[in-house]
């Protein structure tokens, strides 16, 4: 008996699965608002050099104070990094006549001076992350999602206890974060804060896509990525109505004090209990299933569950190596991990980027998350139409060309600018969506989650190198867009070598990857046999 057979007698779709998908959304909502946290908490308002003794300028309108204090750039606008050794007063009678003795002028000796207009404090200007500095200010992300990278492995097993166990830490390091007094403690706490993340975001899709039967499957994990879409919005949201740092990681914290008192309800993983050989707790959550979902007449021994556990050796020992040992799985491995990190790479590249579009940062966010949601929606049909192969590869290719388009496609057309950049946004979400889902039907039930694990370690290694990308504008203005291009087409091409899963059975043990799969059609719950190795090109 297969567990998707258990499924169809307890109720695979019920109030029972419902419920576990409310619970697990409410936490998929959490992720966002930290993942993308960076463009708000350390964004780098307009600033130019403290101009000393500005006192003495009293007869001086601001404007003159700065013409005569700050050198100005070919587009006219006061440089942020530079200021003059000496009043320039000859510039009152002839702005034009920019000095040609570089001599003069020096970097910001004072301080900086920050437009604060638009967000109160941003640790940018708590710890004058600008300039020189401006590397530590796109480092923060980059710690962030080294410790997401640290979790990927930490989290990396179990379902629920670690589920919970993530949830705590998120809390507590969430506030430390808040309380900082230091860039150095600010990028520990954030850094620890993306290790207890990490666990949110490798349990959740698993723990609900093992719940459901085979038929939604796909629902389940477009659904549960339509509220990181959710959270991508309220991020907007919790940004605008707060400006000052501190108090914008409180409020981004907080959800997660009520996703653990939702959480006590939701059942570990039955399907995951099986194949740890746990056959007594796994027989109770299906009997509750069960009656929850009106399937009163359903009736399975523990000894029954034990033979499951039994037949496919699942109680074994296995570890990451274990992704890599037979040939189908480390190929599916090797592939799945190059997607995964060109995923991540060109999504969080575009994330990060949410201005040149003529539209404000607040705003941008909330249109980046709004076309998100059609994009799943386009998802959930093309999945189930032509596969989850094809669309992991194209969307992840039409990401690429859109980021690619904007390099060409001049400043000044910023509404022509805008809709490709929302295109790529949307295609790049399209892309992050089927690799959740495809990605859960392509490792066994035993290596899963460690394929989840390693899979998120790649993820999060293009996250963490995605906001240091910014920095390569320094020696070419486009290199960063080129970059986030090739990898994203690169990676899409790679995503033609992996199997196609569409309609078939989640795979048990290590050697239904290897040997003949089974493929249930929609209509039908009798399986018919279709090789997995037949599926690899």
């Amino acid at each position: 008996m297969k567990f998707e057979d258990l499924l169809l007698e307890i109720g695979g779709f019920g109030r029972f699965q419902i419920l576990i998908l409310a619970v697990l959304c409410l936490l998929r909502i959490n992720l966002p608002m930290h993942f993308l946290l960076h463009n708000f908490l350390a964004a780098t308002p307009s600033h130019h050099c403290a101009i000393p003794h500005q006192e003495a300028f009293v007869n001086l309108t601001m404007e003159e104070v700065l013409l005569i204090s700050i050198p100005q750039k070919p587009d006219g606008t006061f440089s942020s990094c530079e200021m003059f050794s000496q009043p320039q007063f000859h510039l009152l009678l002839n702005s034009s006549l920019q000095p040609e003795n570089k001599s003069i002028i020096q970097h910001c000796q004072h301080g900086w001076v920050y437009d604060h207009s638009q967000f109160t404090s941003t640790i940018s200007t708590q710890w004058d992350l600008v300039c020189e500095q401006r590397g530590l200010n796109q480092a923060t992300a980059t710690f962030f999602f080294i410790g997401v990278t640290m979790g990927a492995m930490v989290f990396g097993f179990g379902r629920k206890t670690m589920l919970q166990l993530s949830l705590v830490c998120s809390v507590v390091f969430g506030m430390l974060s808040a309380a900082s007094v230091s860039y150095t403690m600010l990028a520990i706490t954030r850094t620890l804060t993306g290790v207890a993340l990490s666990g949110i975001s490798l349990i959740v899709v698993p723990l609900g896509m093992e719940w459901v039967d085979v038929q939604h499957r796909t629902f389940t994990g477009i659904l549960t990525s339509i509220f990181w879409s959710v959270g991508n919005m309220l991020l907007a949201l919790a940004a605008y109505l707060v400006r000052e740092w501190h108090w914008l990681l409180v409020a981004v914290t907080g959800p997660c004090l009520l996703s653990i008192v939702c959480l006590w309800w939701v059942p570990e993983s039955a399907r995951w209990l099986i194949a740890k050989g746990k056959v007594k707790q796994a027989h109770r959550h299906l009997l509750r299933c069960a009656r929850m979902n009106g399937r009163k007449d359903f009736d399975v021994s523990p000894e029954t569950l034990t033979r499951m556990a039994t037949d496919k050796n699942m109680g074994g020992s296995y570890s990451y190596i274990s992704l890599f040992r037979t040939p189908v799985l480390r190929k599916i491995s090797l592939c799945s991990g190059v997607v995964w990190f060109g995923v991540a790479f060109s999504y969080y590249g575009m994330s990060m980027n949410l201005t040149g579009f003529g539209l404000s940062i607040y705003l941008s966010q909330f249109v980046f998350g709004v076309i998100e949601i059609p994009a799943k929606m386009v998802m959930y049909v093309l999945v189930n139409r032509i596969g989850r192969r094809q669309s992991q590869a194209w969307t992840l290719i039409l990401t690429g060309l859109c980021i690619g388009a904007n390099i060409v496609i001049p400043k000044p057309f910023t509404s022509l600018r805008s809709a490709v950049a929302i295109m790529a946004k949307g295609f790049s979400e399209a892309a992050f969506t089927t690799v959740y889902l495809y990605t859960s039907e392509l490792y066994p039930t035993i290596l899963r989650q460690n394929g989840m694990g390693y899979t998120a370690f790649m993820a999060r290694l293009g996250g963490a190198l995605a906001p240091l990308v910014f920095l390569l504008d320094e020696a070419w203005r486009s290199l960063p867009e080129v970059t986030y291009c090739g990898v994203a087409v690169c990676s899409g091409a790679v995503a033609f070598l992996l199997p196609e899963t569409l309609n078939v059975r989640l795979p048990e043990g290590i050697e239904d990857i290897e040997k003949p799969q089974v493929k249930v059609p929609p209509e039908a719950s009798a399986p018919e046999g279709v090789p997995l190795q037949a599926l690899l090109k």
